[in-house]
């Protein structure tokens, strides 16, 4: 079908009456399209694929929600699924990239640094141990908090741009810098 000819509109308000053809009609029309939007943005054709299918979903549970007199249909299938695409990107930006191990090996010994008994006992843990916190304390304030707070405290991303009155950017690029940082550090 032509977009020209293909009724958007008469589409979603069939498939919040639950004509499950209006939903297909609506995906052979429009998911190639999706799939470019949503790959655009997220550069991962598995992601985008996966949101895409729960934008279809999405369309599906939420069109009995559409309302004409604020905007065409087509319009209205773009922004959700956009916005889907959107908090999946944000969400994947939130994960700091880095290699596990390394990210397990910090936290271990970071909460372990506390514990005198261990670090007499085991000279090798402790050398360990005293390089990170001298790799920790050659890290500028703000980067040692952001460190700290996510690894020790256990505060999301958000929740240190919060507390440190910081924009939640900034506060991704010191931690993805600190984290790379240490790993140089200790390498």
């Amino acid at each position: 079908m032509s977009e020209s000819l293909f009724d958007y509109e008469a589409a979603l308000l069939a498939c919040a009456s639950g004509h499950r053809k209006s939903l297909n009609d609506l995906y052979q029309q429009e998911s190639q399209r999706l799939m470019a939007v949503v790959y655009r943005i997220l550069q991962n054709r598995a992601l985008a694929e996966e949101i895409v299918h729960d934008a279809f979903l999405k369309i599906w549970t939420q069109s009995v929600n559409y309302r004409p007199e604020l905007g065409s249909a087509r319009g209205w299938i773009y922004t959700l699924t956009r916005n889907l695409a959107l908090n999946a990107l944000q969400k994947n930006q939130r994960q700091v990239q880095a290699d596990p191990e390394f990210l397990t090996d910090l936290l271990d010994n970071l909460q372990n640094q506390d514990e005198d008994k261990t670090l007499v006992s085991q000279p090798e843990q402790h050398l360990e141990q005293q390089s990170l916190h001298n790799c920790i304390e050659q890290l500028n304030d703000n980067s040692k908090q952001c460190i700290l707070h996510a690894y020790i405290d256990g505060y999301t991303q958000d929740e240190i741009a919060t507390l440190m009155d910081t924009p939640l950017g900034t506060v991704k690029t010191w931690i993805r810098r600190s984290l790379q940082a240490l790993k140089e550090c200790l390498q």
